[in-house]
């Protein structure tokens, strides 16, 4: 398991925060985090997202930052608009800049 990379076709799990520019949280998979924040829900269950990379389950720039990453990798990005949710459109973050930090906990193969 050592070394294996996220590639398109694996299922990975990723522990993310999400944050505008200037530090305001807007949702995470982290229980701490969140309750740091003052987004915390009982109701939720705090836990790494799973996502099929390549089947376009979440938005693209999020996907892209997952290629290459290793198991226990963390990394900063910053997506603009185009690579979230759109310059323009109905959904409530479309035209906005958002940041994630993502930490990689788990890649499984096909």
């Amino acid at each position: 398991m050592n070394g294996l990379s996220a590639q398109n076709g694996d299922t990975i799990s990723v522990h993310y925060l999400g944050k505008f520019p200037g530090g305001k949280v807007f949702d995470t998979s982290m229980k701490a985090e969140a309750v740091k924040a003052g987004l915390f829900s009982p109701a939720r269950d705090y836990k790494p997202l799973q996502v099929t990379l390549g089947a376009h389950q979440v938005i693209s720039g999020f996907e892209e930052a997952l290629i290459g990453m290793k198991v226990n990798e963390t990394k900063e990005i910053t997506l603009p608009p185009e690579k979230a949710y759109g310059k323009t459109g109905k959904h409530p973050m479309s035209g906005k800049t958002l940041q994630f930090r993502l930490l990689l906990t788990n890649i499984k193969r096909p």
